[in-house]
């Protein structure tokens, strides 16, 4: 006992030290977060192959029909992505989902035809379980051949104009790659069998996984380079470099495989249909994300981001509906940038645009969140404001003019206001915007204020 408690009051005060430089540990971490990743990459390795070769060594077996469930499952989801990449093709014209497009639909119809030849053998009782399927072999390389594929024409090739050249020019890839595959492996002096004694019964495997692994490898360059760019690196970018590395995993796992319907070929089996259900869900989720920027860039306008005129008559006519059910009244204020042109002549058209985002900005940070600015046309903009009266609406256009006159960047902003209210001054979105406009024309012409509320008033 004391030898224990002196050891524990020790362990008890270093712990405390521990716990106090909390901050030293996490810059340990972060310093050395590479060789840590490395070290957690290398101990995932670790433990598939030891999966691998526990499922060897201990004689787990699947049933065919099991088999045949996965074959039919990943050709579902082969002709699946392939419809989705050629949707995407068509609104990004993206040259690899092209080429994918392609090479999924044969690996689909490679996969079916398999599918039927190994359930016909399986009923007549004639399979050979040390075979190694030849369409697994055709089927897989040429998706491995088809990814390097896709990666060079985008790199090497210049992006036609004409959607019908480009797709000419996939369908000649997949082709070339098809044939050649094909011959390939047709030209062979003998068909590939599983040699169970060996330490790698399927040899031939080394050359798809070699293929995906280097696919892997590119296309996670190719991601961290549109990381670093800041461009647009997405989930579906990121998932092509996780189908080729669960593809080199695939074959990793075959290569241990001593016969049909093993642990191992179970496994390869697995890992196949997991990458294509990642690829078609990464690629449903971009396309989900494509379709939202569509939706957005359709009602904003593209230099201030504000809702454009279309988004703005919708809102105006939501407001009325509003107001008509709740008998409360909403404003508009139309603002129109004073000496736009002069700003144009004296320091050019980029400052110009640069103004127009200077004052979308304040109308975007200085509204309510029920608020709508919006870019009404060239330099005018309008601010849809529900359940405001007029008093609050000249309140607001005040401050814009306020914010505006504050800021320091060269050259100095100033706006005139108009302001309509819903219903005395009118009943329609045409009647609304017309009152505010013949507003806004008054004050123009009584000279430009900078900062007097009383003269917008004026002009109401």
């Amino acid at each position: 006992m004391d030898v224990l408690f002196p050891r524990l009051s020790g362990f008890l005060r270093h712990l405390g030290v521990v716990l106090g430089n909390r901050g030293q540990i996490t810059g340990f971490f972060r310093k050395d977060g590479g060789t840590l990743r490395a070290v957690a990459y290398g101990a995932l390795v670790a433990l598939y192959l030891c999966v691998i070769y526990y499922s060897r060594q201990t004689n787990v077996f699947g049933t065919p029909s099991n088999y045949l469930y996965l074959e039919v499952g990943g050709s579902l989801l082969c002709f699946c992505y392939a419809a989705n990449a050629l949707v995407r093709f068509r609104g990004t014209h993206d040259r690899i989902a092209l080429i994918l497009a392609f090479g999924f639909v044969l690996s689909g119809m490679i996969e079916t035809i398999g599918f039927f030849g190994l359930n016909n053998l399986l009923r007549s009782g004639t399979v050979a379980l040390s075979h190694v399927p030849m369409g697994w072999m055709v089927g897989r390389t040429m998706l491995a051949v088809l990814l390097l594929a896709a990666l060079a024409v985008e790199k090497f090739i210049p992006t036609a104009r004409q959607p019908s050249r480009e797709t000419a020019g996939a369908l000649f890839v997949v082709a070339a790659a098809a044939y050649i595959t094909s011959a390939a492996f047709m030209a062979a002096p003998a068909a590939p069998v599983a040699q169970a004694g060996a330490l790698f019964s399927r040899p031939w495997e080394l050359l798809p996984g070699g293929l995906f692994a280097l696919a892997a490898l590119f296309f996670y360059r190719r991601y961290q380079t549109e990381k670093r760019n800041e461009s647009d690196a997405s989930l579906y970018d990121y998932s092509l470099f996780l189908v080729a590395l669960l593809n080199a995993g695939c074959h990793v796992s075959a290569l241990f495989s001593q016969r049909l319907f093993d642990g191992p070929f179970f496994f390869a089996e697995l890992n196949k249909v997991a990458s294509y259900a990642i690829m078609l869900g990464a690629a449903l989720i971009d396309q989900a994300r494509l379709f939202d920027q569509v939706r957005s860039m359709a009602v904003s306008d593209p230099l201030t981001g504000l809702a454009n005129y279309r988004r703005l008559i919708a809102v105006i006519e939501s407001e009325l509906d509003r107001s008509r059910r709740t008998q409360r009244p909403f404003s508009i204020v139309l603002l129109d940038m004073d000496g736009l042109k002069a700003i144009n002549d004296r320091y050019g058209h980029l400052v110009g645009s640069r103004a127009l985002v200077r004052l979308g900005k304040t109308l975007k940070h200085h509204s309510r969140a029920i608020d709508t600015p919006a870019r009404y046309g060239g330099d005018e903009f309008a601010l849809v404001l529900p359940e405001a009266p007029k008093e609050i609406a000249s309140r607001v256009a005040g401050r814009i003019r306020e914010r505006l006159s504050a800021e320091n960047e060269e050259p100095a902003l100033s706006v005139s206001a108009g302001i309509a209210t819903y219903p005395e001054d009118g009943d329609s979105a045409e009647k609304l915007l017309g009152a505010a406009d013949r507003a806004l024309y008054r004050m123009k012409h009584r000279g430009n204020p900078m900062n007097s509320i009383t003269r917008i008033a004026a002009c109401l």
